[in-house]
């Protein structure tokens, strides 16, 4: 299934009014928690970014902490 704009906005306004049910492409989805509902959205929002080919390359930081000896 293709993730369209549509369907972040309906987790988006359930997410905003605190409710834990959703209609995405015809199904109906509860979700136990708003937490849950934040984690679908994110990862709707991460499939529709590489549809459309918007990912950005990982970046990698590396840090050093110690006296330098």
């Amino acid at each position: 299934m293709a993730v369209t704009q549509a369907d972040i906005d309906a987790l988006n306004e359930a997410i905003a009014s605190g409710e834990r049910q959703v209609t995405l492409g015809g199904q109906s989805i509860t979700y136990r928690s708003v937490d849950d509902l934040i984690k679908a959205r994110a990862d709707l929002e991460a499939q529709l970014a590489k549809q459309l080919g918007k990912t950005r390359p990982r970046r990698v930081y590396l840090y050093q902490n110690g006296r330098g000896y």
